[in-house]
């Protein structure tokens, strides 16, 4: 088939997006790709078509579990075969998905970066049949990405053990530095992008400074009807939010990575089928959701980095009509910003510091615990060790960034197993403890397919089956897990951490100053960019954007606040710049009245310059100190 007949059997588009086509075709032609499309553009289409057209398994490489888990479903759903292998899933487990990969039985198989460098993973690589290497949030193996992640320089290692196999890199956010950078540490045997516009044209930016963040989101809401995204940054705000919009008749719903799965699915299922109105959210949300119909999205605290605003922002207007993207802010937003950014760089021997604590935390002894997953209380953990909370996790967070551990979100994993011994072994098993005969007959019985693959069980309906209390049921299964006739995993709902390698000892626990002070100066720029695109009051909003993200043939919007503000001058944003670049450097160097601007600049028309010098006074570029004035830095 065709790569257009693949998209209409599987997806029922008659048609390709703008470039996805093209990309595809230098997959096919087995090129190394590189893909640079914004929210929304259809990125996964890129690989997932290809894949599917060649013979062989796709890994596809990315560090969001949700993401992953999302996908998977969807080619599920589609009837394609799909797997995963992530961080806390059981030996076991991740030895079966490998050996269905190896068999030819799967089309996709998605991994976290820290997985590539397992033994495990490398030696059943070598034996797939590999049709694509997808590379998905490619900007974190740059370091001077936002995400940087040092376990995603391992993809450039595992192209020696498939050395015939393109890469296709697809992120949504990269300055022009990381562009060149993400070809570079990914082998690239000659660079070859294909760029995407981000210019939305029917997304109007605004940033406004308010006193009532909460009165101004409800005027906003009241102002624009139809779907809404509100972002925050803690999840405490948001079910505190979504309470005070349903008290105003505002249909809503709070979400955030600590709810179970159940109830995301059922928050968001309410949200995508318009049941609710507005969905008010962590940056846990939006991964994998295309959604057309948002026309309005409101961040109530300012955002880390342009890229986390440009791909949560570019959530509003899918479907090409007009939408509204408002930042709103206070002052002391700001200075929350730096703290933040402060506490985001605790000291190295600190984040050693954690790291020996937490191995001490869950009992691990040096070189044990390789895979395993521990659940994680942070509140007990920092009391444990008399810790600063956030200072703590900021050290985890460093700690996994660095691909020393893994931390995953409070997730609700339900409970699973698989028999590992033969049906002989188990019968003999039966007859030599008949207490367990009945047991392990309602439990084929319940659940299929327990020789060959995990299954995913319910202790209470095991317990109301057997006319005994789930307790129970827990411990057999935890006595026929002990005597290796299953592998039971518990089910949790707490965050998880995984020490990728195990344990080390603290000597072996490497953080070289020059590369945590690359970071830390990488990400204080990426802060002042933030500061600089909220507090501007002179440049259009998408021009901000679009230049961060080396975009050229830029021009102004003409709808973003900055825009708007402008118009009421009458001039073009030509005839506007031209008038600002020649009195900014001559109030800059001193202060000067309306008349000596005038006198100095004698080609240039006074109305003109009082129009500016009147926008730039309202919008506090400019200051009159007596009949002088003086330029506000």
């Amino acid at each position: 088939m065709t790569s257009v007949q693949i998209l209409l059997k599987y997806w029922g588009y008659a048609g390709f997006r703008p470039l996805q086509e093209q990309i595809i075709d230098s997959v096919l032609a087995g090129k190394d790709t590189l893909a640079l499309m914004p929210t929304g553009g259809g990125k996964s289409i890129c690989f997932q078509v290809p894949a599917l057209m060649l013979s062989g398994v796709c890994i596809v490489v990315t560090p969001l579990i949700a993401l992953m888990k999302d996908q998977v479903q969807q080619l599920q759903n589609r009837g394609i075969r799909a797997l995963a292998i992530f961080s806390g899933m059981h030996y076991r487990e991740i030895d079966i998905t490998l050996d269905n990969c190896v068999n030819g039985e799967v089309k996709f198989l998605y991994v976290s970066p820290e997985r590539l460098e397992t033994e495990l993973f490398q030696e059943r690589l070598k034996r797939m049949k590999v049709s694509l290497l997808a590379v998905d949030e490619a900007h974190c193996i740059s370091q001077w990405g936002y995400d940087f992640r040092p376990p995603y320089l391992r993809i450039a290692d595992i192209r020696e053990l498939i050395p015939n196999v393109p890469v296709l890199a697809v992120t949504a956010t990269a300055t022009p530095a990381v562009v060149l950078d993400i070809q570079k540490r990914l082998n690239f045997k000659q660079e070859n992008l294909f760029e995407m516009s981000f210019e939305r044209s029917n997304l109007k930016y605004h940033v406004e400074q308010k006193e009532d963040k909460m009165g101004r989101l409800l005027q906003l809401l009241q102002q624009n009807p139809g779907t809404a995204i509100v972002y925050v940054r803690n999840r405490r705000k948001t079910k505190e939010i979504a309470i005070f919009l349903m008290q105003n008749d505002i249909p809503a719903h709070y979400y955030h990575a600590g709810l179970t799965t159940d109830e995301r699915d059922a928050k968001q299922s309410d949200w995508i089928q318009n049941r609710v109105r507005v969905i008010v959210s962590t940056n846990a949300f939006g991964m994998g959701i295309d959604k057309p119909d948002v026309r309005l999205v409101v961040h109530l605290d300012v955002p880390d980095s342009l890229e986390a605003y440009f791909q949560e922002a570019g959530r509003a207007g899918r479907d090409g009509k007009m939408a509204l993207a408002v930042l709103i802010y206070h002052k002391s937003d700001l200075m929350d910003l730096q703290r933040n950014f402060e506490m985001s760089f605790p000291e190295i021997a600190y984040i050693k510091n954690v790291y020996n604590a937490l191995g001490n935390y869950f009992q691990l002894a040096v070189g044990s615990g390789v895979d395993e997953s521990n659940e994680f209380v942070i509140a007990d953990f920092v009391q444990m060790y008399n810790l600063n909370a956030n200072e703590a996790y900021s050290a985890i967070r460093f700690l996994e960034k660095e691909g020393y551990l893994f931390l995953s979100d409070a997730i609700n994993r339900p409970s699973k197993l698989i028999i590992t011994v033969d049906r002989e072994t188990l019968y003999r098993h039966q007859v030599r403890y008949p207490q367990m005969g009945d047991f392990i007959d309602v439990l084929i019985r319940s659940y299929s397919g327990l020789f060959t693959d995990f299954a995913i069980i319910d202790e209470n309906v095991l317990a109301r089956r057997l006319n005994t209390s789930a307790l129970v049921v827990e411990n057999m299964l935890k006595l026929l897990h002990k005597t290796n006739v299953i592998t039971y995993i518990p089910k949790t709902s707490k965050p998880q951490i995984i020490f990728n390698g195990g344990r080390l000892n603290n000597k072996e626990v490497v953080i070289y100053s020059e590369h945590y002070q690359l970071l830390k100066e990488t990400a204080e720029k990426r802060l002042k960019s933030v500061v600089y695109y909220v507090t501007s009051s002179t440049k259009c909003r998408s021009e901000l954007l679009l230049s961060y993200f080396g975009q050229s043939n830029i021009r102004r919007c003409g709808q973003c606040d900055v825009c708007l503000l402008r118009n009421t001058v009458a001039l073009s944003q030509h005839e506007f710049d031209l008038v600002v670049d020649q009195i900014k450097p001559l109030l800059q160097q001193q202060n000067l009245s309306v008349y000596e601007l005038l006198t100095k600049l004698p080609n240039l028309q006074e109305d003109r310059l009082i129009k500016v010098l009147r926008w730039l006074m309202d919008n506090g570029k400019v200051a009159d100190f007596g009949e002088q004035l003086i330029w506000v830095k």
